[in-house]
């Protein structure tokens, strides 16, 4: 029986690169000269930390990682931006959680859009990733295109199809 998985990971080898860009680009930068700024990778926790002395400064980091990681072929939802904070002095900090994984919640909406889609496939969770089983080929790659066509926070990844 035909089937594929659908996964939303990120290779963090290719996260780790983009941050080592963001921070090579940014000490070359003229507005960053004598700027006290980090970006740092914590792979364990699937986190960058930021932190920057100025709101603008913060701002260019965020949007220098995001130019950075789609270069590297990961998609820039797979970046949340958790809100900012102080500190201390006048620096800020600024969580990025890497999405590695399906949560539960929205491997349920994938799952129940596939049933309310009335398709002959069957979709269920397993663990972080979904599988969609069905008879026919075609059926399964037309849900792949109406998963494609609905906007998830996440980023998602079909792998995995047998015949």
């Amino acid at each position: 029986m035909p089937s594929f998985d659908i996964v939303s990971k990120i290779n963090m080898q290719e996260i780790d690169n983009a941050v080592n860009s963001v921070l090579r680009e940014l000490t070359n930068r003229y507005d960053f000269k004598g700027a006290v700024f980090s970006v740092e990778l914590k792979t364990k926790e699937n986190l960058i930390n930021l932190t920057a002395d100025s709101d603008y400064k913060l701002s260019a980091i965020r949007d220098s990682l995001k130019v950075f990681v789609t270069k590297r072929g990961i998609d820039a939802k797979a970046l949340d931006f958790q809100k900012e904070e102080k500190a201390g002095g006048d620096m800020l900090r600024q969580e990025v959680k890497l999405r590695n994984g399906i949560e539960q919640e929205i491997a349920k909406k994938i799952v129940k859009q596939i049933k309310d889609s009335k398709m002959k496939v069957q979709a269920s969770i397993k663990g972080d990733e979904v599988r969609i089983d069905g008879k026919k080929r075609d059926d399964l790659q037309e849900a792949m295109t109406i998963l494609r066509g609905t906007n998830y926070e996440i980023p998602l990844q079909f792998i995995n199809f047998r015949e």
